[in-house]
């Protein structure tokens, strides 16, 4: 399975009554598709999928499955202690996910060798295809991901700790012991602003949380990257991709709870966030607005 394009991350909307709200998150879905996303990535971490037990993500899956129709393939997080995370892929592969975006472990560090029996172990329960996520505490060495390499589940490599010395020895290392297909990604936060420094490595994919609630400008930013339109991704990065990041920067958690105010903003009803998370304040979600408006603005979208 190939992957390309925008990678969607939608969120998941929550009722007043605090429940998930399948048919708002079927929209939601359904919406990006056809706005032009290359696949969506469902209970993820723009997803809340730490705040979501089996039966809220197992309806999510599956909503969102239903909602993409086939169009696109569709990847479920699946994460945390491994007795849930192999319980999370099993439910995935029951609601009929494409594969999974396997999040770090919960809580404790592990060494790379405990790491590849983590990974091992959560691919065999699922039986879908996985992408590892490096990130918080999973941080794999060259020679653990040239390892998972070889397994015939595992189809991807995730970075979301940027660090771009590791990064370039795993992917040499993996490249050395595999001819394979296998793809690298870019998984910072708003990774639209480090994509000029990853495809300096020759990564080219990564997760658009702006896609979210601001389809229009995530497509124009990935056309004018991909089209090497330098003037243009500049424009967009320091009009709009900048002064995100530096709000997304105040409060912990923003990095979730901006992008469904955002959702909010642009007319779908996605509710809140659920703790730990906290809304943005009033303040905030008003500079929100501004700097979507500005970003459709310079998009051509406004």
């Amino acid at each position: 399975m190939r992957l390309d394009g925008v990678l969607f991350f939608p969120v998941t909307p929550f009722g007043p009554d605090g429940d998930v709200a399948e048919p708002v998150l079927a929209r939601h879905v359904a919406e990006g598709v056809a706005a032009g996303a290359g696949g969506v990535f469902t209970a993820c971490g723009t997803g809340e999928f730490n705040a979501l037990d089996l039966g809220d993500y197992s309806r999510v899956v599956a909503t969102s499955v239903a909602a993409a129709d086939g169009r696109v393939p569709v990847f479920a997080g699946a994460g945390g202690a491994l007795p849930s995370a192999r319980a999370f892929a099993r439910a995935a592969a029951a609601g009929g996910a494409d594969g999974l975006l396997l999040l770090p472990p919960y809580l404790v560090g592990g060494p790379p060798a405990g790491l590849v029996r983590y990974v091992r172990e959560v691919a065999e329960a699922g039986g879908l295809p996985v992408i590892i996520y490096q990130r918080g505490n999973a941080r794999f060495s060259p020679e653990a991901v040239a390892e998972l390499a070889g397994v015939p589940e595992v189809i991807g490599f995730k970075d979301g700790l940027g660090d771009f010395d590791l990064l370039q020895r795993i992917i040499l290392t993996v490249r050395r012991a595999t001819d394979r297909e296998f793809q690298f990604f870019n998984g910072l936060p708003t990774a639209e602003l480090t994509v000029p420094a990853y495809r300096g490595l020759g990564v080219t994919l990564y997760s658009s949380a702006v896609f979210a609630f601001a389809p229009e400008i995530a497509l124009a930013f990935y056309k004018a990257v991909t089209s090497e339109d330098e003037a243009l991704t500049e424009r967009l990065l320091t009009g709009f991709y900048l002064p995100l990041v530096e709000l997304r920067d105040r409060v912990p958690g923003y990095a979730v709870s901006l992008v469904k105010a955002g959702v909010r903003l642009r007319g779908l009803a996605a509710g809140p966030v659920r703790p730990p998370l906290v809304d943005p304040s009033p303040e905030h979600e008003a500079e929100l607005a501004a700097i979507i408006a500005t970003g459709l603005e310079i998009a051509g979208a406004a």
